[in-house]
């Protein structure tokens, strides 16, 4: 077995595979990269068992064989080396060489057929979405997913086709984000749960991509398949939390206010706030907002006003300041609009502005109950 590759090219493929890679494996043939030849067709596999990706990698070669080569052995070496070809020949003494312009380097490898075959998906429904889009819909989504092991169903991203749109959600109890697209659709109706760790490879890879993903899914596992690369995931088992039921409709009060200056003002004032319950008071009142925080155990405290639009009767509601800081800092609009109804009841975050057609964001921030 015998193959030329570039250097720069087999490195990006490889650390965008070696991102599956879990640092302390149970089985130890995970820790390596499946190298399985077909002719001049190179497939590279990288499995953590739940998530397998593989990619297709064009070389040059006439030969066949499956190996199993150490991932950060080979990591670590293709990285130092500027472009070039590199030739990898499988010896007899159970060594694979790389030859460079200015060396050779042996490594052990395993034998290819111990490496856990990918899931084959039965019957998969099917939808296509650009890359971008699936990027943009995961940031947006995948920082309000919880982290509790006792809930798993909350610890991912709920994925909602219907033929009118396609909608994402995360939660973790005290904050939500719902994620919608109706300028895409999927054929039929389906929901799934996945999990987070497949979605943070996804959201790193097609990060401004161009190209289309096609999404294959059954009852258990999903795979996303683009540009030579495909994705498969076992996805979380359970029902997903009836989300609609705890987004208050009715919304009397409605704060408009320009979001780099409340996202400020919150960073400033969080910093005089308990450090338990990270509380932050907003006083509604005109047009005037009042943002403040205490500390009384250390007698620290701070206040900011600023100028805003308002509609609705005064009001006074608590949040924790870290939930607000990190919705607003995955909001990319200039304006935002908080739409509340009750002090004790949740309050609606939404851009006013700079979304694409088709594009609906709502967050929902639980409030904090305000010791008077």
């Amino acid at each position: 077995m015998k193959f030329i590759v570039s250097s720069t090219y087999l490195l990006k493929r490889l650390q965008v595979l070696g991102g599956v890679i879990n640092s302390n494996n149970t089985l130890p043939i995970l820790d390596n990269f499946l190298f399985d030849l077909d002719k001049n067709q190179l497939t590279v596999s990288a499995s953590d068992l739940e998530t397998t990706i593989s990619s297709v990698l064009e070389v040059e070669s006439d030969s066949e064989g499956a190996i199993a080569v150490p991932a950060r052995l080979l990591l670590d070496t293709v990285k130092t080396f500027p472009e070039q070809p590199l030739t990898f020949v499988v010896e007899n003494n159970n060594t694979i060489e790389i030859s460079s312009n200015h060396g050779k380097y042996a490594l052990a490898y395993a034998d290819g057929a111990e490496f856990p075959k990918a899931v084959e998906l039965a019957n998969p429904s099917a939808t296509t979405i650009m890359g971008d889009i699936l990027a943009s819909a995961i940031t947006k989504t995948i920082f309000a997913a919880g982290n509790d092991d006792l809930r798993p169903v909350m610890s991912g991203v709920f994925f909602q086709f219907s033929p009118e749109s396609l909608t994402f959600v995360a939660t973790d109890a005290h904050k939500l984000v719902k994620y919608q697209r109706t300028d895409v659709h999927a054929s039929e109706v389906a929901e799934f749960i996945m999990p987070k760790k497949p979605l943070n490879l996804l959201k790193g890879i097609l990060a401004g991509s161009e190209s289309e993903v096609k999404i294959e899914y059954n009852e258990s596992n999903a795979k996303f398949s683009f540009d030579n690369t495909e994705l498969i995931c076992r996805l979380i088992d359970g029902k997903y939390p009836n989300y609609e039921a705890v987004i208050p409709k009715e919304n009397p009060n409605q704060l408009l206010i320009s979001r780099s200056q409340i996202l400020s003002s919150v960073r400033r004032v969080s910093i005089f706030s308990n450090k338990t319950t990270h509380q932050i008071r907003l006083k509604i009142a005109g047009a005037e907002l009042n943002i403040s925080a205490e500390d009384v155990d250390y007698s620290n405290k701070a206040e900011e006003r600023l100028s805003c639009s308002y509609q609705g009767d005064d009001m006074q509601i608590g949040f924790n300041s870290r939930f607000l800081v990190e919705m607003l800092n995955n909001l990319s609009s200039d304006e935002v609009s908080l739409e509340m109804s009750l002090p004790n009841r949740a309050g609606i975050l939404t851009p006013a502005d700079g979304l694409d057609e088709g594009e609906l964001v709502t967050m929902l921030v639980m409030p904090v109950m305000l010791n008077s």
